[in-house]
């Protein structure tokens, strides 16, 4: 099975191209949904957030006050990396895990979305990478549209690699400036590009430690 990871910049078009390949059928797990699934109640990364964050981090119901979380990490370097560490560990095991179901069930391709796949260095369980990017001056607008502040989106950007590194250590380009129709089209070429290159059907997953 050919595992394609998807990264790019926040407010690039990550999302949506999850949703396109979705449309044509091809797997796909987005590893920002199992950020929250691993932090729900009753999960072990809650509980080592609460011993390393403290109990004000939950909100009335129990569960993780993200927003409260947010505001303390993106500032400070140091617990953004602690918050990481807790974190990437289930959330890797969790996409390794549906990567293998995936290819028991006989897929030809799958695809996992990770914000943060050359700094994880996830890209070692992938066969294939693609960046998905737009202008600097598109993505500041497309994150003021959803109400975020520019020192949030300041924060944001300094946690992640910049657009061109992406790019550069991607296998292929997805640019979003356009249309959702062109936006397809260039991820019509990446999947024929990938499958082009022959893959025994029995081959599993990456398994890299």
């Amino acid at each position: 099975m050919i595992v394609l990871g998807i990264t790019g910049g926040i407010g690039m078009g990550k999302s949506t191209s999850g949703d396109l390949l979705r449309q044509r059928n091809i797997p796909v797990i987005d590893t920002d949904v199992l950020a929250r699934e691993v932090v729900e109640p009753g999960e072990p990364a809650l509980a080592e957030i609460v011993s390393a964050f403290g109990r004000d981090v939950l909100d009335a119901s129990g569960r993780l006050n993200r927003g409260e979380v947010a505001r303390r990490v993106f500032g400070n370097p140091s617990l953004r990396e602690e918050l990481e560490a807790i974190l990437h560990p289930p959330i890797r095991e969790r996409w390794l895990a549906q990567m293998l179901a995936w290819h028991t069930q006989g897929h030809r391709v799958a695809v996992v979305i990770i914000p943060l796949l050359f700094e994880t260095h996830a890209e070692k369980e992938c066969d294939f990478t693609a960046a998905v990017a737009c202008s600097a001056k598109s993505q500041h607008a497309r994150l003021l549209a959803r109400g975020w502040t520019a020192e949030q989106i300041s924060q944001r950007l300094a946690a992640q690699w910049p657009a061109a590194k992406k790019i550069d250590a991607a296998d292929f380009l997805v640019w979003t400036e356009s249309s959702v129709e062109v936006h397809a089209a260039q991820l019509e070429r990446i999947l024929q590009s990938a499958t082009a290159v022959h893959i025994p059907a029995n081959t599993p997953p990456h398994t890299h430690n």
